[in-house]
């Protein structure tokens, strides 16, 4: 059964900085990619970064030199660290597992990020 838990969000000032993490099941080399997307109020979901079972990483334009997806294999986890974050940063921000190559897509629950002064 595949299961997905974030934590790691919360409030934070402009500039500050947070680190997700997500707890894969079964293992994440279950999957050919892992990644991380969020959705801002009222707008669609988007992907923030993602990472290949093969280590290949990639990330949006907006984040950039500020966020870094990292994974930890023996443990199973998988991370985000957000560095100077801003305003429009806050969204919330969900864990993905890919199973396949354009197939079955799974989700966390989800965990709130709210960057304000």
């Amino acid at each position: 059964q595949v299961q997905l838990v974030e934590s790691g969000g919360g409030l934070v000032q402009p500039g500050g900085s947070l680190r997700l993490s997500c707890v894969v099941s079964p293992t994440i080399f279950s999957f050919y990619a892992m990644g991380w997307y969020r959705q801002p109020p009222g707008k669609q979901r988007e992907l923030v970064a993602r990472v290949t079972r093969g280590g290949i990483k990639n990330c949006a334009d907006s984040v950039k030199d500020r966020f870094t997806i990292s994974r930890d294999t023996t443990k199973n986890m998988l991370f985000l660290q957000m560095n100077s974050l801003k305003p429009e940063d806050t969204a919330v921000y969900y864990c993905n597992a890919e199973l396949s190559m354009g197939g079955n897509n799974y989700w966390g629950q989800g965990t709130q990020v709210t960057v304000s002064s």
